[in-house]
């Protein structure tokens, strides 16, 4: 399965897992973040890896810069911060809590 797939999905559960949403926001204010942000991931069941979260990141920023038809050979900063950004989207979920069939 691809990064992005597992962000998507990882993504999706956070929406309905308050205590997903929180373990996230915590490992990413730990000493060493984007470690900790991926073991709560594959503590989780989410096949993210500190090195493909690096390679996403970079794979995110070269994209915006081939999409300027040549213009971009300077990195925009921030553009690189895929992780960054993650986190902002994480924080910025509303989580509603799965209702029960029962």
């Amino acid at each position: 399965m691809s990064i992005q797939n597992e962000i998507d999905r990882l993504m999706d559960n956070v929406r309905s897992n308050p205590q997903l949403r929180e373990d996230l926001l915590a490992a990413a204010k730990s000493d060493d973040p984007m470690k900790s942000f991926c073991d709560v991931c594959v503590k989780n069941g989410y096949e993210i890896y500190l090195g493909e979260l690096f390679a996403y990141g970079q794979d995110m920023n070269d994209a915006k810069l081939r999409s300027v038809n040549g213009g971009g050979v300077n990195a925009i900063d921030g553009w690189d911060d895929a992780f960054g950004m993650l986190i902002k989207e994480i924080e910025n979920i509303s989580c509603k809590p799965e209702e029960s069939n029962g």
